[in-house]
């Protein structure tokens, strides 16, 4: 990873933190994402303790698209290439009894967080991708899985956090498939993987679950997607941890995936113009 330019949302806390950490201790420049500065700030010191290059930080509220073209926007200021976008910030169930939340934009917040954040960005950051080609898209996802209802993909109706979390990740693996597509042979590869089950992360613990898996567990199934050269030409695929994962069969209907990208694009041009 010596010299290559990593962008890893989410990276404050969790898996996010620890991939940042072990991706500046092998070399990266890390660009550390996350709401909070000092929270960032530590993140930073911590890869300068593990004897990584300077990172950069960069601060946006992801549930706002406002915040998510801002982001875009500095990255592109600050770099001319990115070699890996990790699309790790995400929301889970939510407290236990906790009901349906809106983002500022009026949007479903894990349809907004957990599908509409890492579309948009990471649309907003192919230039500085195919820059570096070839370069790596991870976006961590999730096997909890359940099918978009098009009529109501944001549960205006009998809402529910788990069924919320997993339409979301859905949508997130059914965008990585549409984006592996359009980018084959550009030397930007996009692939998806449910890293661990129930790491020791906040949003676990948020939703009162027990951990089953550690974060380091979890920190090493995604690197290698990030860095194994064994994986440098696979795109377009999903993974439970190391190997080949089962996908929701909606992942592999193209007219569910058009519906997807439609929907998606009318809500983000919705609050976007």
């Amino acid at each position: 990873m010596d010299g290559r330019t990593v962008l890893i949302t989410g990276s404050t806390d969790g898996l996010g933190r620890e991939l940042a950490v072990r991706l500046g201790a092998a070399g990266a420049r890390v660009i550390v994402h996350g709401r909070d500065a000092e929270r960032a700030a530590r993140v930073a010191e911590e890869i300068a303790a593990a004897g990584g290059p300077a990172s950069d930080i960069v601060l946006a509220d992801l549930s706002e698209l406002a915040e998510v073209d801002r982001l875009a926007t500095e990255i592109g200021s600050r770099t001319t290439r990115l070699d890996v976008l990790v699309n790790n910030a995400g929301i889970g169930f939510g407290r236990p009894g906790s009901g349906r939340e809106l983002s500022a934009d009026g949007i479903e917040l894990r349809w907004a967080v957990n599908h509409l954040a890492p579309y948009r960005l990471t649309r907003r950051l192919l230039p500085l991708l195919t820059a570096a080609a070839p370069a790596r898209v991870v976006n961590v996802a999730s096997a909890g899985q359940q099918a978009i209802d098009f009529d109501d993909p944001m549960l205006d109706r009998g809402y529910d956090g788990i069924a919320a979390y997993r339409r979301a990740k859905l949508a997130q693996i059914m965008a990585t498939y549409d984006l592996a597509e359009e980018l084959a042979g550009s030397g930007v590869t996009v692939n998806a993987l449910h890293p661990a089950t129930f790491m020791a992360t906040t949003m676990v613990a948020e939703a009162g679950g027990t951990p089953i898996s550690t974060i380091a567990e979890g920190a090493a199934a995604t690197l290698r997607l990030i860095a194994d050269p064994a994986l440098a030409e696979t795109t377009g695929r999903y993974f439970n941890g190391t190997r080949l994962g089962q996908v929701h069969p909606q992942a592999a209907d193209p007219l569910a995936r058009k519906r997807l990208r439609e929907i998606t694009d009318q809500a983000i041009a919705g609050v976007l113009g």
